[in-house]
């Protein structure tokens, strides 16, 4: 290729190095086209010339993606010396990091991108792309490459329907609900993998009962068989793995190099595949069970080299659960972004009417002054607003008093409990770059702006002041604020529980912060309570 400045009119054929209005870069000029930019006034190009045996950008591009394009993969057009290739299907991404180094370590002008090995991605996600740097190399530079290029250097194993079981070890004093809490976060992984998730079966946290339960689960044919439970593992000899050695399984490897993930026990019995799973995997965030699940669900093998080689980028995250975050929550001297969750779906059983929400307090809907407050305090943004029982009425009380940077979120499973109201609604907020979340009661119109900014002085998650409550007279009230952390924790609610039982979990991150109001104690749940309420005298409290 020959490359560099020339005469305007000797440029016909030649690809422009730059844009010259009204042609884009890489344009093949015509003679035409050179006498309109002589005309202009442009009396020299910077401009490229193929030379015998050259290949144009967009051809070596399409002709590196043509050869890596592996099994369910495909590659679009080449535009700019630039060809991207996509997933067909769900899976995992396989990627021959040797060939891909090699390939690029070739010539500069050749380069290809990709993502991670065993990245997961969806149906249509861009997994790599081929750009060559000039406007042609020579056809033999290519050829060369490609030849040491395997046709597999990049390739998508699919996610395919497995027959998973969860087994759950419940000690005498542990609730119930934590085994449905694991069902459902773990069937929620699965389902994004493709696969179902039968009911869990719980069974006694002992060695014996554990080996029972894996045996009948392999007899039937699930596989994996997952087992949580009820404590974490602590050795070889602990019940989960003495329990599967105990049917005749054999446990490969305790432990793993990724963080959270540390105490997942991969095992087999009769060639079923059997993971310990880690306390972690409660959780929806990304954890070591992760990979390995992704790795099942691909058709993976897993054996314990893999798993020793995963450390490298096995430092997933921060566990929450810790006492000390390892560093600061918020950048230094940055304002925390927040954000408000105002709970408005519920039936007002308790006040015997249809919608307490829709009351009025004293001449607007209750919702919309408990809105309005929120929104008077001028530091969230948005003011994310669950709706469920009469939702278009609250919504259109709402949107009356033009009650600012409002969101709507449907609950459709409200009648479940309020912790259907409040997953919905931390649910979208995960989805906002926020640093934390005020959650708020649609029934309490007597909260204050300056009780609002209070709390929101008191909020400093880098110092450990993660959880603010305000408090009167020693009593804890509500709204409280929330650090983007512990959001997560909430997804695993059910019930009418809310998220003060999280309080519990994390006392040593919860602040309370005094107030002189009563109102923050007060929400309307009685027509006791609401004539009290409007008549401005303090509403009795438990």
């Amino acid at each position: 290729m020959i490359f560099g400045p020339r005469p305007t009119l000797d440029c016909s054929g030649a690809l422009l190095a730059h844009a010259v209005p009204p042609f884009k870069k890489g344009h093949r000029l015509t003679a035409t086209d050179c006498a309109q930019l002589s005309d202009a006034g442009h009396d020299r190009l910077i401009v490229a010339t193929l030379a015998p045996g050259d290949l144009h950008e967009d051809e070596a591009a399409a002709a590196i993606a043509n050869s890596i394009t592996g099994p369910g993969l495909r590659a679009d057009p080449a535009f700019t010396g630039r060809v991207n290739l996509f997933a067909e299907t769900d899976g995992l991404l396989r990627v021959d990091r040797a060939a891909i180094d090699g390939f690029n370590a070739r010539d500069e002008r050749l380069t290809l991108a990709t993502l991670a090995d065993f990245a997961p991605v969806r149906a249509g996600d861009m997994v790599a792309t081929a750009k060559i740097i000039p406007f042609a190399v020579p056809e033999r530079l290519v050829g060369t490459a490609l030849a040491a290029l395997p046709s597999e250097a990049l390739r998508l194993a699919r996610f395919q329907p497995m027959r998973p079981l969860l087994l759950h070890t419940l000690l005498p004093d542990t609730k119930p609900s934590l085994a449905e809490k694991a069902h459902r976060v773990t069937e929620a992984r699965l389902l994004a993998l493709g696969s179902a998730l039968p009911p869990v079966r719980t069974l006694p946290h002992r060695p014996e009962a554990v080996a029972a339960a894996v045996k009948q689960a392999a007899a039937e044919g699930f596989d994996p068989i997952l087992i949580m439970g009820a404590s974490a593992v602590a050795d070889r000899a602990d019940v989960l793995p003495a329990g599967i050695t105990a049917a005749g399984g054999t446990v490969l490897h305790v432990g793993m190099p990724v963080d959270p993930g540390n105490l997942l026990i991969l095992a087999e019995i009769g060639g079923t595949r059997v993971l310990g799973l880690p306390g972690c995997a409660r959780s929806p965030k990304l954890n070591g069970f992760d990979w390995i699940l992704q790795r099942f669900a691909a058709g993976v093998s897993v054996g314990p080299g893999d798993i020793r080689a995963l450390g490298v980028g096995g430092l997933l995250m921060e566990i929450q659960s810790r006492p000390q975050p390892r560093a600061a929550e918020l950048p230094a001297k940055a304002a925390p972004r927040l954000g408000a969750l105002l709970l408005a779906a519920g039936q007002s059983r308790r006040m015997g009417t249809d919608s307490k929400l829709l009351l009025p307090f004293p001449d607007r809907p209750m919702v919309a002054v408990t809105a309005e407050r929120l929104r008077a305090a001028g530091i969230f943004d948005p003011i994310l607003i669950v709706t469920g029982h009469r939702g278009a009425e609250v919504r259109a009380a709402v949107d009356a008093d033009d009650a600012g940077p409002i969101q709507w979120v449907t609950a459709p499973d409200y009648t479940e409990g309020l912790s259907r109201s409040l997953i919905a609604g931390v649910t979208e907020a995960l989805r906002l770059p926020l640093d934390g979340l005020l959650i708020a009661l649609a029934d309490m119109p007597l909260i204050d702006t300056d009780d609002l900014r209070a709390l929101a002085a008191a909020f400093a998650p880098d110092q450990g002041r993660s959880i603010i409550i305000p408090t009167v007279e020693g009593q804890r009230g509500n709204p409280t604020l929330w650090a983007r952390h512990l959001l997560p924790e909430m997804l695993g609610l059910d019930g009418d529980q809310g998220a003060k039982r999280l309080m519990q979990t994390f006392a040593d991150q919860v602040v309370g912060v005094p107030r002189a109001n009563p109102g923050l104690l007060v929400d309307l749940d009685t027509p006791e309570a609401y004539r009290i309420a409007l008549a401005g005298l303090r509403v009795p409290t438990p």
